[in-house]
Parts: C-alpha cells; structure tokens; sequence
C-alpha cells in the first residue's frame, strides 16, 4: 500500500476490518479493466456493492446513467456520501443482504469476500442485464466448475441454470490492501432463462440444495437422507453420485419427485 492512501484511510478513521471482509483494491490499472468490462451505455442505472473508498466508483460515475452505491461500514457511508451525493449518486447506509434492491440494469462490485455466497444468491434471484463481480479466486472456481469436477457444488447448478458465467481475468492478492490469503477472480455473469423446462423452481433450489450436502453420496441415499425418501426404483438416475449429475438431470429428478407426490415442499 503506498502511503498516500495509508494516509487518506488514517484520515478517514479507517481500519479495513475482516469481519466486514474488507480488502481494498489498489490498482488503478485493474479498476479499469472492471468497469470497462461491464460496458455500460450512458442510460443504464448500475449498483455497486460495498465500494469501499470508491476506486470504481470513481470511474463508474463518470459512465453510469444513475449510480448506487450500498455500503456497511458507517465511516466509509458518510465518507462517500460527502463526496458522491452532490455528483448524484444514490448512496445507501446498510447491508446488502437485508437491503431491498432497487431496479437496476448492471451491478459492479468488488464484492466484500465475507458476504461471496449470500449476496450472489440474491443477486440470482434479481432481474438485471449483467454483473461484473470479484471474488475469491477458489469461490470463483466453483462457480465456473462443470459436472464432474472436483469444484462442482450446489453454486455450480444454480449459477449455471440461470447466467452464463465468464471467467474474465485473476487480480494478483498483492493488488488489496490488506491483501487476502488468495488471488481474485473477476466473474462477468448475464442472466438466461434455463436450457431446460424448470416446472419447480423452488423445490428444484431445495432439491439441490439436499443433494449436495451429500456430495459424494449415490442420489438415493441423498435423497433418503436428506428428505427421507424410501427406496424407488423409478427415481431418475439414482445410482449415480451426486458430483456426477447435471444440472438437467436434477430437474428430471425434481420433475419425479413432484409430480409423483413422493416430495411435498
């Protein structure tokens, strides 16, 4: 970290903090290739997540039709809000997680580590055009890893069911301060309709979700323990492990399950 930003944070009262997962980018040179990459059209509304001291802020108020930025930690809140309110920028004092999202096109963010898992399912579950995320380079494995691999995990599914996901390029850890125990991930996802008939969408989450508790178990015992299910033998494909099973043939599987009435959720 060089020392005019050490001496811009001491000014603020800023300790980046673990708890908050707080690891700032420094590199001017990276910031740039983030924000190009979401390649924003001047009346696109976008939101960033915990901003931090607004080294893509800065960039993306500059590109943005309307930005928002939502942040937790108070100091660095009032912090952006002195200094982006009067260039219009919405900026908001809370947690993601709790907050409810307002209509946006894109979101851009290098996403508080701490919050990776929770903050990308809601982000699913919202209607928006793409989103141009940093993650942990290992959290960003799994969510780029195929059917078999030794990644693959309930994020695979979900996150492959409803975005295309591309791997864009990795942020060396020395680029934050303070720098976290791996490399970065940039991840640019596109939300898409599924590639196969999701009748049971919920219960298809909730399927998923059971089965890989049970990672490397056989889908019958998977299904037994974490749902209780006896013995059929006309469940789909229930003597394969669950590591080996695609998002589409969960689908099969839910579809079973439903419209059988051996699952009621």
């Amino acid at each position: 970290m060089d020392s005019s930003l050490k001496e811009h944070m001491e000014e603020l009262g800023i300790t980046p903090t673990q708890s908050l997962g707080q690891n700032f980018l420094t590199d001017e040179n990276i910031a740039n290739r983030i924000v190009n990459s979401a390649e924003i059209k001047e009346d696109e509304t976008i939101v960033e997540i915990g901003p931090g001291l607004g080294i893509l802020t800065e960039r993306l108020v500059k590109v943005a039709g309307e930005l928002i930025i939502i942040e937790k930690d108070k100091k660095l809140y009032e912090h952006l809000e002195n200094k982006y309110t009067p260039k219009g920028v919405k900026v908001i004092h809370g947690d993601v997680l709790d907050v409810d999202l307002p209509e946006f096109d894109k979101v851009v963010s290098n996403l508080p580590f701490s919050i990776s898992s929770p903050i990308t399912f809601k982000l699913l579950e919202q209607d928006f055009k793409s989103a141009v995320l940093t993650y942990q380079k290992e959290y960003a494995d799994r969510m780029v890893a195929k059917v078999g691999e030794k990644n693959y995990s309930r994020l695979s599914v979900m996150v492959s069911t409803h975005t295309d996901v591309n791997r864009l390029f990795n942020i060396p850890k020395d680029r934050f301060y303070p720098s976290p125990k791996v490399d970065a991930t940039v991840l640019k996802l596109i939300p898409k309709e599924p590639d196969f008939d999701l009748k049971y969408p919920k219960v298809f989450e909730e399927v998923v979700r059971q089965l890989f508790s049970y990672r490397r178990k056989m889908i019958r015992n998977a299904l037994n323990t974490g749902f209780g299910i006896e013995k059929d033998e006309k469940i789909p494909y229930q003597n394969k492990r669950v590591g080996n099973i695609s998002p589409e043939q969960i689908n099969e599987i839910t579809d079973y399950l439903v419209e059988n009435n051996v699952l009621n959720i």
